[in-house]
């Protein structure tokens, strides 16, 4: 008996109401006629409740600014590489593919609506390319634009990459 005192089973609200019909026509009609279930007795909520039910505001944290790692094609070092998640393709400068001699810029009708919701025609487009992430390699396809490379973080790493490398983003520990 001290087995199920201690036993919880957590699911789904919707299949807990489809399992329990006269809970779910209680709770129909506490909405629907909001005065005749309420009482005035304190209800005492235990701490493993939702932060919704408690009231109880999450924590505030200040920005803990992008999210950048470090990487390499073939023996370039790229430096920082921004990951964007909100980016649906990988970019790098035309400047940057210069220096990268091996890779072979292929032309494209591509046009990208940028966000001040300009279009632009990228220069061209690189397949298959191997970025190197600390001790692992990835092989990605990158749009080349010709743009301005950025000092600090002259490559954009998007979803698709993210997803090729099977990558968390975990903010809280940066």
């Amino acid at each position: 008996l001290d087995i199920f005192k201690r036993l919880e089973i957590i699911i789904p609200f919707g299949e807990a109401l489809q399992q329990m019909p006269l809970y779910s026509k209680f709770l129909k009609d506490l909405l629907t006629k909001k005065g005749k279930y309420i009482h005035s007795d304190n209800i005492v909520v235990e701490g493993n409740c939702s932060v919704v039910i408690q009231r109880i505001l999450p924590p505030k944290y200040k920005d803990p600014g992008s999210v950048t790692i470090p990487c390499f094609i073939g023996a370039v070092s790229v430096g920082k590489a921004l990951i964007d998640l909100g980016a649906s393709i990988n970019l790098m400068p035309f400047s940057m593919c210069r220096r990268i001699s091996e890779l072979k810029i292929m032309p494209t009708r591509m046009t990208l609506q940028l966000a001040d919701r300009s279009i632009t025609r990228p220069y061209g487009m690189v397949e298959d390319v191997l970025v190197k992430v600390w001790q692992f390699t990835f092989p990605a396809d990158f749009v080349i634009m010709d743009i301005e490379e950025d000092a600090e973080i002259p490559l954009i790493l998007a979803r698709p990459f993210m997803l090729t490398t099977n990558c968390v983003v975990d903010i809280e520990k940066g």
